[in-house]
């Protein structure tokens, strides 16, 4: 898969998952695949599979790329340069521990972090639930 058509298919995920569910939850979503698609990987580089473990990684790079691709800088700022920041070194991290003898323990530090950053947007998911439902019971 080229580079090229592995954007257009992060960005496909994204916009999807965008129209389907609301925004918040189809991050956390995406932060999950992206973990499931990263596990994976490490268990098919653990066990010889180098080729089906090279999918794995890049589907998870994939959509670490529609993520980053996908913030909004005119509303986030500073934290959407963050956020694409940290996406980016994720997306590194992973390219360059694929295939290296110390890749198990890469991956797993890279998954932590990812899982870190998903618990981070299931709080602002949670956080923002609550606040709808709290202007709105206000407007009653």
């Amino acid at each position: 898969m080229t580079n090229s058509s592995a954007a257009y298919l992060a960005n496909n995920a994204y916009r999807s998952a965008a129209v389907a569910v609301p925004p918040l939850k189809a991050v956390v979503m995406l932060c999950d695949g992206a973990i499931t698609f990263l596990q994976k990987a490490q268990e098919a580089h653990d066990g010889k599979r180098f080729e089906e473990g090279h999918a794995h990684l890049t589907r998870a790079t994939a959509i670490l790329r529609g993520l980053s691709h996908n913030l909004d800088f005119t509303r986030g700022g500073a934290m959407a340069d963050r956020l694409y920041k940290t996406y980016n070194a994720l997306i590194m991290a992973c390219l360059r521990s694929y295939g290296q003898p110390q890749a198990k323990e890469n991956f797993r530090r890279i998954i932590a972090s990812l899982t870190e950053l998903r618990d981070a947007w299931m709080y602002v998911e949670a956080t923002a639930g609550k606040a709808k439902a709290a202007e709105s019971a206000a407007r009653r």
